[in-house]
């Protein structure tokens, strides 16, 4: 008796000839769903760095604030399966992802702005997430999947540090990852893992949008004098060595710790400071694609 063929244009778990897919089958109606889900986003856009520290998290929540305050549609994919700080960062950590099946409603942080997690599933926050490759894979998968993300002008993907299975996982369901954006500190062992971060996005054929040197500087709040914490100009530096763009420094502010512990991204801070305008210009560099000049970068930290 001859097989009755599934409907490819469904996923399994809608399809009326379910019971008779093959495991071939199956993967075939995943991809095209996926690839259905990620037609109606525009850009996806991932944000790594090659080790923990440098504030990749904190550049990933003000980047996707500050593309939503100039009125497009963003959403932020917490890919850090162990340790998703997303939901803290954007004061929505006691709202859980609704929904079932593959109707899962990303939270809403502000108006354009849309975040899913694995912050928002678990419901006990101290609780360690055991799982490898495989397990990790399939979380992405749904989130890439099964959160109603709708249109988006922007999905920008926060991965953990370094260079492992969750970024890999991201290009390979994907497919076409529109370029990345390697952040860093000024330490030559954090340039160091950032020129991994640099030829790793090359070598799964991401474009390199470019760098960013986080925690530039801190202007003295009493005397207003700068001081170079650590050092300052090697991401620029890094930029020019390995031919990427050099998307900018943002400077320390104490008051951007106490901002993301309260769940509140500093650029919807209404007070103006060099901070604010790093993320906005960065933000503009990201719309544009274009590196932003020497002239500009070193106005940031005035």
């Amino acid at each position: 008796m001859e097989k009755e063929k599934c409907d490819v244009s469904k996923s399994c778990s809608s399809c009326e000839k379910k019971t008779t897919c093959s495991a071939k089958e199956k993967e075939a109606h995943e991809e095209l769903r996926l690839a259905q889900k990620l037609s109606h986003i525009r850009n996806k856009i991932m944000v790594m760095s090659g080790k923990g520290g440098v504030g990749k998290t904190t550049v990933t929540v003000n980047l996707a604030a500050s593309l939503a305050m100039q009125g497009y549609a963003v959403g932020i994919l917490d890919a850090d399966i162990h340790g998703p700080d997303i939901p803290r960062m954007c004061g929505v950590e006691d709202r859980p992802l609704l929904g079932y099946g593959d109707r899962i409603n990303p939270v809403n942080v502000f108006k354009g702005l849309t975040v899913a997690s694995m912050g928002l599933v678990s419901q006990d926050p101290d609780k360690a997430i055991v799982w490898r490759g495989p397990l990790k894979h399939k979380a992405i998968q749904h989130f890439l999947g099964d959160v109603n993300w709708g249109e988006l002008d922007y999905l920008v993907v926060d991965l953990p540090p370094g260079t492992g299975d969750e970024p890999l996982s991201i290009v390979h369901l994907i497919k076409k990852v529109d370029g990345s954006i390697v952040v860093t500190t000024p330490q030559d062992v954090a340039l160091l893992d950032s020129r991994k971060a640099v030829n790793f996005s090359r070598l799964i054929n991401v474009p390199v949008l470019g760098i960013v040197e986080n925690m530039s500087g801190l202007v003295c709040t009493n005397c207003g004098e700068k001081i170079d914490l650590f050092k300052v100009g090697g991401g620029a530096k890094a930029s020019r060595e390995l031919g990427v763009p050099y998307l900018g420094h943002i400077p320390i502010d104490p008051k951007m710790v106490i901002r993301c512990d309260a769940g509140k991204p500093f650029v919807l801070d209404p007070a103006p400071s060099a901070v604010k305008r790093a993320f906005a210009r960065l933000a503009q560099a990201v719309i544009k694609g274009a590196e932003i000049t020497e002239d500009e970068v070193i106005s940031l930290a005035l």
